[in-house]
């Protein structure tokens, strides 16, 4: 089984307008609702590859129901969201029809208590001892330490259970310096990180901090990793028009899957720019299409550094 942990749980919605115009008015063309952050995208991609999945975070609210009716509809995802007296946050992309941008809009989310938090760490631990890998994705809702990955990631290595982490600014920081099996930033939050703009540097960098490995998304230009066996770029084999929402999340997927199953580096960087790439051409997060995946899985150009 591989866990997966959304402590800012999130309902997902979708609107499709022909163009997002500022200062007007729009008719919504298709809305679409998903349980979402990050993790809980990961989970679904990971269940589409055929992994048992565990999901676990934050729900609470009438919002919070409704994430978790929707989860029970996800094939081989089960749910072990902890109760919280807040209600759930929503998050909001508009998809222009005519560019094809994305414009979201993100709520902050629940107050969580200490004693919300305490539950979530008991519950937590159980998890792990049948886990087989974890993935950490997200930001932070309000009321949970600041060092809370630092806290989870220690947790899993107590257990003996590699560990994802993708999140941002203070929370990366600190939960890097836990040693995680891997970490997967974007360019600016690497950036943050680390103090430096070029990437490889960065990367590496990155990796002295703390984290066995460091993986880090460069858009349409693919992942750029620095491992302890060596360093790779892997890039697509052409630039993707689409919906870029969840595209990093479906490349954490590929990762955490190609780690279960024992997968070398190059071999692990193909899946995931590949499934990250299909993301694109999906039209929600938590979605790729396989037959963008299977092409592009054929092609990507990996370059070692």
């Amino acid at each position: 089984m591989i866990l997966t942990v959304t402590l800012n749980t999130a309902l997902d919605v979708t609107h499709h307008v022909p163009k997002l115009i500022p200062h007007a008015s729009h008719r919504v063309g298709a809305v679409t609702e998903r349980p979402g952050g990050k993790g809980l995208n990961v989970a679904r991609v990971l269940a589409a590859l055929g992994h048992e999945v565990t999901a676990t975070g934050f729900a609470g609210g009438r919002t919070g129901a409704f994430v978790r009716e929707l989860l029970a509809g996800s094939p081989r995802v089960t749910d072990a969201l902890v109760p919280c007296a807040g209600t759930t946050r929503r998050t909001l992309a508009v998809v222009d029809g005519a560019s094809g941008d994305t414009t979201q809009f993100n709520e902050p989310g629940p107050q969580i208590g200490s004693a919300e938090w305490a539950a979530f760490l008991d519950r937590y631990e159980e998890l792990l001892a049948g886990a087989t890998a974890v993935a950490l994705c997200g930001s932070l809702p309000p009321g949970v330490p600041v060092g809370a990955y630092a806290v989870l990631v220690r947790a899993a290595r107590a257990a003996g259970v590699p560990a994802l982490l993708d999140t941002s600014g203070e929370a990366l920081r600190r939960g890097v310096a836990a040693r995680p099996e891997m970490i997967k930033p974007n360019a600016a939050e690497l950036a943050e990180l680390t103090g430096s703009r070029e990437p490889l540097q960065a990367t590496r960098d990155a990796r002295r901090r703390g984290a066995h490995a460091v993986v880090t998304s460069l858009g349409p230009d693919g992942l750029l990793a620095a491992t302890a066996q060596g360093a790779w770029q892997a890039a697509p084999p052409r630039a993707l028009t689409g919906n870029p929402t969840g595209a990093g999340d479906s490349a954490v997927a590929g990762l955490l899957s190609a780690l279960a199953e024992g997968l070398d580096w190059p071999a692990r960087l193909t899946r995931a720019v590949a499934l990250s790439a299909a993301t694109v051409h999906a039209p929600t997060a938590g979605d790729f299409d396989p037959r963008t995946y299977e092409e592009v899985r054929g092609s990507v150009k990996l370059t070692a550094c």
